[in-house]
């Protein structure tokens, strides 16, 4: 028989080892997935914004409505139903689509 003050040491059963290396893997896992996860933000977020010229010319009595950018245009959706198409360099129109409203 053993003394109380010397404790026995259980031996590690092969479930508990089991679930002590699912749990381990489990945990890298996870670790990975939130590094994979800021690294995702921090890429997306870090992008240029495109840039607009500090001043579009648009004919008397349009309002924009909506602008859309291009690789070298952009195109302001006006309020009396068009579509005015820019040059990004040069800021002069390049065409105009009009739009139907049936």
């Amino acid at each position: 028989m053993t003394a109380p003050s010397d404790p026995e040491i259980p031996q590690e059963t092969p479930q508990l080892r089991l679930l002590r290396r699912m749990v381990m893997a489990l945990t890298a896992v996870m670790i990975g997935g939130v590094l994979v996860t800021f690294a995702l933000i921090v890429i997306r977020l870090s992008d240029r914004t495109p840039t607009l010229p500090e001043q579009v010319e648009l004919p008397d009595g349009a309002g924009a409505l909506a602008v859309t950018i291009g690789s070298n245009w952009y195109a302001v959706v006006t309020d009396d139903d068009r579509i005015l198409i820019f040059d990004k360099t040069t800021g002069k129109l390049r065409q105009t689509v009009p739009l139907s409203t049936d």
